[in-house]
Order: structure tokens, then sequence, then C-alpha cells
């Protein structure tokens, strides 16, 4: 199983990064996640360049395409060429987006009739697309799932760890990144942001 961390030019690292570490340690269990970019090279928000690992039109043949954040978000959803690249379908995908990129799934027209999650500065922008900001972390309903605020990219992975392997492999690298003495604390929380989409799965 393929996962497409599309990460546009000003992304932020910690969306991108997070959400692709934490599933690659699932590669023996056959999850993989590979930043995905429109360009060769991308610079992040903070200046640190970075070599695509596949091009965007991966998007088309990954089970799972999660769309990173970043200072040029409203730039990418003006930009009808870059948009009609992303030829995602949730009715064999999973899809999810990070902060910002509540605002790419808004333009593709996949949050229509259900609520997002995003970050403080990106909400005006979201609400002003016809959706309903919820003021928690994470929220999917069915194949897609939105999370806000950088450090909820661990539960955006959580998720996608839970639905493709299960909920023992979520734990398990939940574990073994967690802080030092808070292995519990941090397994619960992140099970506790997703528990409404994994509960349905058991």
């Amino acid at each position: 199983m393929q996962v497409a961390v599309v990460t546009f030019d000003g992304f932020n690292e910690l969306d991108s990064f997070i959400a692709s570490a934490l599933i690659n340690r699932c590669r023996e269990d056959g999850l993989e996640a590979f930043i995905t970019t429109p360009t060769p090279v991308v610079t992040s928000m903070s200046g640190v360049e970075v070599t695509g690992q596949r091009p965007m039109e991966f998007v088309t043949e990954a089970e799972v395409v999660l769309i990173g954040s970043g200072v040029r978000t409203r730039d990418v959803v003006a930009d009808d060429h870059l948009v009609s690249r992303l030829r995602l379908d949730p009715s064999r995908q999973l899809i999810g987006a990070q902060c910002s990129g509540a605002l790419v799934l808004a333009r593709l027209g996949l949050l229509e009739g259900m609520p997002a999650c995003t970050d403080r500065k990106s909400r005006p922008f979201v609400e002003a697309r016809g959706v309903t900001v919820l003021d928690v972390p994470f929220h999917a309903e069915g194949n897609i799932a939105t999370a806000g605020g950088c450090l909820a990219s661990q539960y955006l992975a959580t998720w996608v760890i839970t639905r493709t392997l299960g909920e023992g492999a979520a734990r398990d690298v939940l574990d073994y990144v967690a802080p030092v003495g808070e292995n519990r604390e941090t397994i619960d929380r992140a099970l506790r942001a997703v528990h409404a989409d994994a509960a349905a799965l058991r």
C-alpha cells in the first residue's frame, strides 16, 4: 500500500515529515509513504529544500493521499492547472488533509456536506468556501479526514495506519515514537482523536 504525502512549495515541515515518518515505520507491513511534489524540488516555509520522491501524478495510483499544508496553499488552490493534477477518488482512496490542506480538499469538492479541521490561520479561508470548521484536532467521515494544528499530523498518520493495518499497528508505532514515560498517554490521546473512525472498523 502506497501513501502520497502531497507537498507543495512553501510547505510546513512538521506536517509532511511527521506523517510520512510515522507511516514509514510500517514498511515491513507493506505500508509506505512518499513525499509527492509538483516539481522535482520544493522549498519549505523555513527554506529547507527537498527533492520529491514521487511526481504529482503518483496520487492517482496511491491507495492513500495526504495533502500537506504550507504558506502558499491559497496560491495552490488558485492554480487551475495544479489542481487538475490532483485526480483523487474517495471511493477507492483514503484522503486526508493537514491544516491548510483542507483548502485543497474544499477546492476539489471533497468536503461538501461535511465539517473539517484546520489551523487557526487557515480557518477563515476554509470557512469562506462554505465549510464548517470544528474546534477539534481531527475529524473523519468515511474515507476523508482532516487534521488541524501541526502536531495533529500524528493523528492523521494514526488514522491511516489504523485504517490500513489495524489499531495494533498504530499502537506499536506510537509506542516507539512517544516521549519516554509518556507512552500510554501518547497512544491513548492519538487513538482517542481517531476513535470514532477506528471504532467503526471493529
